[in-house]
């Protein structure tokens, strides 16, 4: 069958590549892909940045932001042919950590967890994949083609469980939040944040088309400069992964503010920065910055629940472009507009 490959290390090796059927050590749940998501990690994994085989491998399928259809599924497991699903990425390690011990394999403590499409583990870009039936999320049916934003979304709705965690150390009211980048990621935090009552501020480079518009329909403003940010931010989700911009955005945060970094940067920088003198703000004003990467399994329940809540047709705005399988590294290259960009697996 057809698949989205690559040789981990090699750079610019991605190609369409040709795979076995998945083996049933994958899981009991066989699926019929529908839809691939392309991300930064997909960028990163083709430019050689990281990514693993798996054992005995010296190929890789990518795609962990997944959609796909049962086609067949064991008496008792909650799937029946015909329902729409996508796969949890990150897997518990072997040992296991105190951590994957209790089910939070997102906070994986000795790094040896395993990704699909990743790290150790083929991905979701074939034809054809298989899932273990805890590792596997119900989709409605209502949700259609936008259940492959269902990875993406877990991020944020895990980034909005961590902030809401370190929120409580004390007395918690947010009222004003900003959003740095527009990108998928970016504007879904919006979203998020725009369906719990925020007042909310999105800054990107962009200074017309899409995005604005995505933004301004969500009822939030739109900024191309901090300067122009009216407020100060309770709460930064900082999803750009620049650090002049992290610099910036951790200097504009009030009091008890919490900082969410949730983006990387694709390249080393260098930047010149009075390190101490915001250090003495930070500290002084008992800001807080975590980080956050993937998700746990409950966070994929609540990334369906945020997807179901929002408006349908703003959601599908989302997805600028999408490629057919036997064309899928078109989707590498970005254009003007992109947003995001998925593969049609059946195409």
């Amino acid at each position: 069958m057809r698949a989205m490959t690559i040789t981990p290390g090699k750079a610019d090796s991605a190609r369409l590549g040709e795979v076995a059927e998945p083996p049933s050590t994958d899981g009991s749940v066989l699926v019929e892909a529908l839809l691939t998501g392309i991300c930064g990690t997909d960028l990163e994994l083709v430019s050689a940045h990281f990514g693993s085989a798996p054992p005995g491998s010296d190929q890789l399928v990518i795609g962990h932001e997944s959609l796909g259809r049962v086609l067949e599924a064991p008496a008792g497991s909650g799937f029946a042919p015909g329902d729409l699903v996508a796969g949890v990425v990150r897997r518990p390690d072997p040992v296991p950590c105190p951590a994957c011990a209790r089910g939070e394999w997102d906070f994986c403590r000795n790094g040896l967890y395993r990704e699909r499409g990743i790290n150790l583990m083929d991905g979701y870009g074939a034809e054809r994949w298989r899932v273990d039936p805890y590792f596997a999320v119900p989709v409605p049916a209502e949700l259609g083609n936008l259940g492959v934003l269902v990875e993406p979304a877990s991020v944020l709705t895990k980034s909005w469980e961590q902030i809401d965690a370190v929120g409580q150390r004390s007395w918690y009211g947010p009222e004003h939040v900003l959003i740095t980048g527009a990108g998928p990621i970016g504007l879904l935090a919006a979203m998020v944040a725009r369906q719990r009552g925020y007042d909310v501020h999105v800054l990107d480079r962009m200074s017309d088309g899409l995005k604005p518009d995505l933004v301004r329909a969500l009822g939030a403003s739109y900024l191309t400069d901090l300067s122009q940010l009216p407020v100060v931010p309770d709460v930064v989700i900082e999803a750009t992964g620049v650090g002049q911009v992290v610099f910036d955005c951790a200097k504009l945060l009030g009091p008890a503010g919490v900082m969410c970094l949730i983006g990387i940067s694709p390249g080393p920088a260098s930047i010149d920065v009075q390190l101490d003198a915001l250090v003495r703000q930070l500290v002084v004003r008992n800001v807080a910055l975590i980080g956050v990467v993937n998700a746990g399994k409950r966070h994929y329940a609540d990334a369906v629940d945020v997807l179901q809540a929002a408006d349908p047709d703003w959601l599908a705005r989302l997805i600028t472009r999408t490629v057919p399988l036997s064309d899928w590294t078109s989707a590498l290259a970005r254009e003007p507009d992109d947003i995001k960009v998925v593969v049609d697996m059946q195409g």
